[in-house]
């Protein structure tokens, strides 16, 4: 009796885990993402033993998934780059960087918006309310809202909740 509990147990576990695996499969691409690791190192392919070609050391940068094998996602990052990373070191965090010189943090989601802060190109915040080409920037302690098209991390039209 004992053994078939356990059995059971591992059959279940089992099933739960090949379930995970097909959610995650079922996931549509292209998603975005954001780096969560310290240290997170892009390879050629999707496997430990494709070689390194960046890494990186901007927890928080955001990156555009684009295909998966197993636990490997295919990216593609601002400039262009693509390369494999492996998923455990990305969070589904929403975040956006700066592409533009100044970005201006307003009050209000339009351009009649006081200006509260401006943020610098490279910069990276967190990003969420989206819609109708603008975003909630919050970086640190400072937040307002930045239009979309000056972040790299949101799709143009894209409503983040």
């Amino acid at each position: 009796m004992k053994r078939t509990g356990q059995r059971l147990l591992v059959g279940l576990a089992a099933a739960s885990a090949l379930a995970g695996v097909a959610a995650a499969a079922a996931d549509p691409v292209p998603y975005w993402a954001s780096i969560a690791a310290r240290e997170a190192i892009m390879r050629t392919g999707p496997g430990p033993n494709y070689p390194a070609v960046w890494k990186y050391t901007r927890p928080g940068l955001p990156v555009k998934v684009i295909a998966r094998h197993e636990h490997w996602r295919r990216l593609v990052e601002q400039d262009g780059t693509e390369g494999w990373m492996n998923g455990i070191l990305l969070s589904e965090d929403r975040t956006g960087v700066v592409i533009v010189a100044a970005a201006p943090m307003r009050d209000t989601p339009d351009a009649g918006g006081r200006i509260l802060w401006r943020a610098a190109r490279g910069v990276i915040g967190a990003v969420s309310k989206c819609a109708d080409g603008w975003c909630a920037f919050k970086v640190g302690k400072r937040s307002g809202y930045v239009e979309t098209a000056q972040l790299w991390g949101v799709d143009s039209g894209e409503t983040v909740r």
